[in-house]
């Protein structure tokens, strides 16, 4: 054989040994192409997910009948019932759709209908302080058609939370979760008695966080949602993807006629768990005092005192009350609290929660700019008292 010959033979040889190892592509069976996708796979998944959530939950969510007896005896109360009655009324509450009757020429009665959710086995609930205001009757109705009489162990009307107790005995409760962990984008899921159809649910997503300045409350860092929230939702829970309750369903925007619109708000169960305590512990809520008057830090006021962008969620101290902790720290005005016990402050609105939250006579740490200079301190809050701000 000629050289050139043996050359070819072990080059083809070669390229038959290469080839051999090469993986074929894989033959596509028609009849599997038929089948779902990953992408229908991953949406059953998802559906399967919800039910199992909600079936978990509906148990523990319950519909929350009110009965109120109010003397008609003043023009402003013929207003006011005039006003209910008018069918072009912006609802913003769930007890928009109460039923109000004449039984008497100088009385009235009303039921108003809400939902709530039992957080412990034996009978607490926790619910919106508007719908269980000014109550004669609570009736408490579970998901097995049980009903109960409940009474108010306390009601906090500047958060919007309450909690009632009903008696009873290894009742199902729903776990509560970490509000602070919530990001937009993630699934949130509504139950409640909307127009008292019981155990109904919706399901959206977190639109955002942190809401306040809505004009539903005193105190509001709401969750908003797109899962619906129509009447009779209030006081309901609303879930993360994990079954846990993340926020208390409060309120929805509407136009006239009280139809929803896609933008609901939630009181953030961290906020209401704090609130709770204190309801059971004490049946009212006590909050802190600092005594300032807190002003967000706008644009102009960066380039005014030559801040950096990092100063943007700082507060600015406008007022300080005499005699109140704040003037006890030496805290001045113009000063701009950057945190609160090495937390970041996202806004006035942020800070006043936070410190209303806070137990009175409980010390804390701000941190804050003077003259553009950081300094620290730490503040004893006192006791708020109505109607000091």
């Amino acid at each position: 054989m000629k050289h050139q010959d043996i050359k070819f033979f072990l080059v083809i040889v070669a390229a038959t040994v290469f080839f051999s190892f090469i993986p074929l592509p894989p033959i596509i069976d028609t009849a599997e192409a038929a089948t779902p996708d990953s992408a229908i796979t991953s949406m059953l998944d998802t559906a399967e997910t919800f039910h199992v959530i909600t079936q978990k939950s509906k148990a523990a969510v319950v519909y929350i009948l009110v009965k109120k007896t109010q003397k008609e005896n003043s023009a402003e109360t013929k207003a006011t019932n005039e006003f209910f009655n008018d069918p072009l009324v912006t609802h913003f509450f769930g007890e928009g759709n109460s039923k109000r009757d004449q039984s008497a020429s100088d009385r009235q009665t009303t039921s108003v209908h809400g939902s709530g959710c039992l957080i412990t086995p034996n009978g607490t609930i926790l619910t919106n302080s508007h719908v269980v205001s000014d109550a004669e009757e609570i009736v408490v109705r579970l998901m097995d058609k049980r009903e109960f009489t409940a009474t108010i162990i306390g009601q906090d009307p500047k958060s919007d939370v309450a909690l009632i107790k009903i008696d009873g005995t290894n009742l199902p409760v729903i776990p509560l979760g970490d509000s602070s962990l919530l990001k937009v984008g993630e699934w949130a899921i509504a139950i409640g008695s909307p127009f008292e159809m019981m155990q109904t649910v919706t399901v959206g997503i977190i639109s955002a966080t942190g809401r306040s300045s809505i004009g539903i409350s005193e105190y509001e860092d709401f969750i908003q949602t797109d899962a619906a929230i129509n009447p009779g939702n209030s006081g309901g829970p609303l879930l993360n993807i994990h079954g846990q309750v993340i926020g208390i369903n409060t309120a929805f925007l509407t136009q006239a006629g009280g139809g929803y619109m896609g933008v609901g708000f939630a009181i953030p169960i961290n906020m209401a768990k704090v609130i709770a305590e204190r309801l059971q512990k004490d049946g009212k809520m006590s909050r802190a005092w600092l005594g300032t008057g807190l002003k967000d830090i706008s644009p102009d006021v960066l380039k005014e005192l030559n801040l950096s962008e990092s100063a943007s969620n700082g507060v600015l101290i406008n007022t300080i009350e005499k005699g109140s902790p704040a003037a006890k720290a030496a805290l001045h005005i113009g000063d701009i609290i950057l945190t609160m016990n090495n937390i970041p402050i996202t806004g006035a609105a942020d800070l006043r929660n936070r410190i209303a939250l806070s137990p009175p006579d409980t010390t804390i740490t701000l941190d804050f700019l003077r003259e553009g200079q950081k300094n620290s301190i730490e503040v004893q809050l006192g006791e708020k008292k109505d109607p000091s701000p």
